[in-house]
């Protein structure tokens, strides 16, 4: 689970606005926290609820050693309660079951603390039903509400609880959290260049998929030096049997365009950004022998195919049509 000095690097305005609300003792009764996936709302909130229950907490920050703290960790907290999606949606029924446990004094303190995961995905009088409970807070219960689409929670809701913004992760941080993860360097720079949602990011560099996706699109691009009949067969055998999906073919695509990025930084005396470090001695000379034009048209041409891949191309014809172009 997500520690504060964690949340320091990742969300620090986040984890500012969170410890003065919590060192003035202005913790307000809801809290709304949008952002896009990956920028661990969710973690934050247990963090932030932590906190809050923790029996010996010193600066707003929980103790990580009481029995409220072990609970929460092991998820089994009386006065916490988690509210996720039932299939599609939350649904009516489940707040109101949420409701009767508001009427109830806590009882493990005397705060009672409600996170509602996905909030955006209530249905319309499950929206309605919590709204009556944000309408009349009680001094002993606190709301978090956790949405990646802001603009489908109604206003009503919004302008009742306290909106804190999270942010994506900054490329370098990114990169330094997935080396914290032990994952390996090669990996957590190409990663965090992929994405900028950490959970994706993780998920990347521990699929084996993605491993034998990297060696396979780095093959292609050495095959694609020597002649078009070479890149040809490797279209046909290794690559399509490798991505049958639309969105893995796109993945081969960010990773090829990555390629040529990577010879544009050595172009221009930039090694220390490359994506694929390892690479460096094996195109260094193919990027010094290639104009700045032509890889710049390369690029351009990687990006065409994903919009025409997106317009629903065939997928093996638009890979040959592409590999023509790389050659010239």
């Amino acid at each position: 689970m997500l520690n504060w000095e964690e949340l320091q690097q990742s969300q620090l305005v986040v984890l500012q606005m969170i410890q003065n609300s919590m060192k003035k003792k202005r913790v307000a009764h809801a809290y709304l926290f949008e952002g896009e996936k990956g920028t661990r709302k969710r973690d934050v909130s247990l963090l932030f609820a932590k906190s809050i229950l923790c029996e010996r907490p010193e600066n707003g920050v929980a103790c990580e050693s009481c029995s409220n703290c072990k609970r929460i960790n092991n998820g089994n907290h009386p006065d916490l309660h988690l509210i996720e999606p039932d299939g599609l949606s939350i649904k009516k029924e489940q707040i109101k079951n949420l409701q009767a446990e508001f009427t109830k004094t806590g009882v493990e303190s005397n705060k009672k603390i409600y996170i509602v995961v996905h909030a955006d995905k209530m249905t319309p009088n499950a929206a309605n039903s919590l709204l009556k409970f944000l309408e009349e807070p009680s001094s002993e219960t606190m709301a978090i509400l956790i949405t990646e689409q802001v603009h489908r929670i109604l206003p009503t809701i919004i302008s009742r609880c306290q909106m804190i913004s999270f942010k994506p992760l900054p490329k370098e941080q990114l990169e330094k959290q997935l080396l914290n993860e032990g994952i390996h360097p090669n990996l957590a720079v190409l990663a965090s260049n992929l994405t900028n949602n950490y959970e994706e990011a993780v998920e990347i560099c521990r699929n084996e998929w993605f491993a034998q996706a990297r060696l396979i699109v780095l093959k292609l691009y050495e095959v694609l030096q020597k002649s078009p009949f070479q890149a040809m067969v490797k279209i046909q055998e290794d690559f399509m049997q490798h991505f049958k999906e639309k969105d893995q073919i796109e993945r081969a695509l960010d990773l090829l365009l990555l390629i040529y990025k990577d010879l544009l930084q050595i172009q221009l005396g930039k090694e220390e950004h490359l994506i694929f470090p390892d690479q460096q001695g094996l195109w260094k000379s193919n990027a010094l022998q290639v104009s700045t034009s032509r890889l710049s048209n390369n690029m351009t041409s990687i990006l065409e195919a994903k919009r025409k891949l997106n317009a629903n191309m065939n997928s093996q014809l638009l890979l040959e049509q592409l590999v023509l172009r790389l050659q010239g």
